[in-house]
């Protein structure tokens, strides 16, 4: 049997691979730090996030700490922690928190989309059960809520004290801070 593998910038797709075959290259990279894997549907990725990639994902957890400080709202930030349901699915968002306490799964994940990670993926956040996924691309927030098991497309967060969230000050303020974080910052501040 020949496999084909397909490969996008900095993603590996290999399809028609068992989980078990998943776990064992997952043992493989268990110690290789910018390497970000997951599995769904029988096909393994890999990545290899850049550097533009990882800036922009910390100034987003970086500017929503900073909201849930200004809110007082309670939260742990637990980055790009493995997700699995057994068998089905397995990936490691760019960004994931909990609000509140922590829970069996994070009540949101934000992947940034240079190469891979659009809302293709939001079938494998559906077989997690993860409430909400955001997508940033292109400088713009793409916010999906799982509703009766499905995501649904939505203009604000629906997360508790999230809710008055404004995404569109989220985006302008992620743009301004790749060159001039302290100007995000402030402006930021000054939109809550």
């Amino acid at each position: 049997m020949k496999t084909q593998i397909r490969a996008q910038l900095n993603t590996i797709s290999i399809p028609d691979r068992t989980w078990a075959q998943f776990k064992l290259l997952q043992q493989a990279f268990e110690n290789s730090r910018n390497v970000k894997l997951s599995f769904f549907e029988n096909t393994i990725g890999i990545s290899m996030p850049s550097e533009a990639h990882d800036l922009f994902s910390r100034i987003i957890l970086f500017l929503i700490g900073i909201y849930c400080l200004e809110k007082q709202l309670q939260f742990i930030p637990v980055g790009s922690a493995d997700r699995e349901r057994e068998g089905v699915a397995f990936l490691q968002p760019d960004e994931s928190f909990y609000v509140g306490e922590r829970k069996a799964i994070p009540d949101l994940a934000i992947e940034i989309v240079f190469s891979s990670g659009n809302e293709s993926k939001l079938p494998r956040y559906q077989a997690l059960e993860l409430p909400e996924v955001w997508f940033w691309e292109d400088g713009v927030f793409a916010l999906y809520r799982l509703s009766e098991g499905r995501y649904r497309k939505i203009q604000r967060s629906e997360i508790l004290g999230f809710e008055d969230l404004d995404i569109a000050t989220l985006s302008r303020c992620v743009l301004v801070a790749e060159t001039d974080m302290i100007g995000a910052i402030s402006e930021f501040r000054r939109g809550l």
